[in-house]
């Protein structure tokens, strides 16, 4: 009698959702416990719309029901006729993990859509270990490949038109691996967008940036270890979502790393506002990333959040300190905006020194 065959292991588990077996095999949870509920209370509409026909891939957009803004005395704010800007939200997860769908990332827009005063485009993206980088930021390209065809289509999304939102005020916000997402595509696009015309990007937040590097950081060596997250979790995303092969000084993983093939100093950049928890994990390889930018001469703006743990925005999206991260994103998008708003910059300012959120520090020097 042969023996029996050893069954195949499991090598890799992200939080049970993802699992990769000894004999190469990936088993995804097809039931996901959000915990939290959906946000629905009728300030803001969405749907879904298929943007990749070939990878099955689809965005989803959020809208708000009125143009106003309880907080705003402008008459501009109210008008029934105000066009919307376009806000990319790139999902984070460490490549491996998310979806339009999930309650946090739904309702992160929801708030989004709803705070800015902006349509929300947020995109799904094709996964890792299946689809390894730069196949993310392949496919989120793609999303603005498809606004920029609703830009010049005879018959477009009747949400994305001409008549509904302003195709040259395009921010782009990424948040964890999205904000990653994001930086390549500020690399990739340049100021101009020219690619993209008529469509126009202004700026790029990146939220918490899942950034990595084989040299540890001193806040990766002391604090290893987050409520949630851990380092050995981020070094799990990027073993599956590399490359194969790729260290994490592999230019999808560290923007300063000793194999970069691009030289950011000689690289033009549209404005970046950059955003870290100061008790985060990845806390001092975002500082760094936007204080080496800030070096080279690039239109960068930091802001750190004392004490905040990653995914602090995303997951009490309700909280005093959301509450903070909007008004700064608004702050960002009235200085950048084809409009440029002054009044809305002050506005915004008044009102963040009333959310009594303190230890912020919103320069580089």
């Amino acid at each position: 009698m042969g023996s029996l065959a050893t069954p195949p292991q499991v090598v890799e588990d992200c939080f049970g959702v993802l699992k990769l077996y000894s004999d190469g095999s990936i088993v995804r949870s097809p039931i996901i416990d959000y915990q939290i509920p959906i946000n629905d209370d009728g300030s803001v509409v969405w749907k879904d719309s298929l943007f990749d026909k070939n990878h099955g891939l689809y965005l989803r957009l959020f809208k708000p029901t009125t143009t106003t803004n309880p907080s705003s005395s402008s008459s501009s704010s109210s008008s029934p006729n105000k066009k919307l800007p376009i806000v990319f939200y790139i999902h984070g997860g460490g490549f491996c993990l998310g979806s339009r769908s999930f309650a946090n990332f739904h309702n992160t827009c929801h708030s989004l859509a709803f705070g800015l005063k902006a349509i929300v485009v947020s995109p799904d993206y094709r996964l890792a270990p299946e689809h390894r980088l730069p196949a993310a930021i392949e496919d989120v390209y793609g999303a603005l490949k498809w606004v920029q065809d609703q830009a010049v289509c005879e018959s477009p999304d009747e949400w994305v038109c001409g008549d509904e939102v302003e195709f040259d005020n395009v921010f782009i916000l990424g948040d964890s691996s999205g904000g990653n997402v994001a930086h390549h595509l500020a690399v990739r696009i340049r100021p101009g967008s020219e690619e993209l015309k008529p469509v126009q990007i202004r700026g790029y937040v990146l939220l918490s940036p899942f950034f990595g590097g084989a040299v540890l950081t001193k806040s990766e060596e002391e604090r290893a270890c987050e409520e949630f997250w851990n380092l050995d979790m981020y070094d799990r995303f990027w073993r599956l979502s590399l490359p194969e092969g790729a260290t994490k000084d592999h230019p999808l993983s560290n923007p300063f790393g000793p194999s970069k093939s691009l030289s950011l100093k000689d690289t033009a950049l549209d404005p970046i506002l950059v955003v870290v928890g100061g008790g985060e994990i990845l806390r001092d390889r975002v500082e760094d990333y936007a204080r080496r930018l800030k070096e080279f001469g690039k239109k960068i703006d930091y802001v750190e959040f004392e004490g905040k743990e990653h995914g602090f925005f995303t997951t009490k999206s309700s909280s005093e300190e959301a509450k903070g991260v909007m008004q700064i994103f608004i702050d960002f998008m009235s200085k950048n905006s084809s409009l440029h708003n002054t009044s809305t910059i002050e506005n915004s300012k008044l009102a963040f020194n009333n959310l009594g959120v303190t230890q912020l520090s919103s320069s580089m020097q």
